[in-house]
């Protein structure tokens, strides 16, 4: 039995020079990685982290959505910031969008790869089996 294997891109120039995708379908499951607050539209950033956790997770519900499924489809999150109290402050956007949904969660302190970025998040979905 194979199952479907696919990658899902979001116009990212980083996809295309460092060799990823946003995300990858296998089967039900939905394997979203790592995701910075820039807008893969115009390749902008917020100075502001609140903001760029905001974009984070619209970044990742397009993915989602390309990949058949929703944030209430999230098992499990996991927020890399370089800053912990950066992370509070996020805790309001964060909670609007996974307070019901209540996947398994981490928080890391690590460095980015870019300066700018103040908030990286990384999201396992697995899809609804018809």
């Amino acid at each position: 039995m194979t199952t479907e294997r696919r990658a899902i891109l979001s116009g990212s120039t980083f996809e295309e020079q460092i060799g990823y995708a946003r995300a990858v379908v296998d089967g039900d499951w939905v394997h979203v990685s790592g995701t910075t607050g820039f807008d893969y539209a115009t390749m902008t950033i917020s100075d502001d982290v609140v903001e760029q956790a905001a974009q984070c997770l619209r970044n990742i519900e397009a993915a989602l959505t390309e990949a058949n499924c929703t944030l209430t489809d999230v098992v499990r999150v996991r927020y890399m910031l370089p800053d912990r109290a950066d992370f509070e402050p996020c805790w309001p956007v964060l909670h609007r969008a996974f307070g019901a949904v209540r996947p398994a969660a981490t928080m890391l302190m690590c460095g980015l790869a870019d300066p700018r970025m103040k908030i990286e998040i990384e999201a396992y979905a697995r899809r609804a089996t018809a």
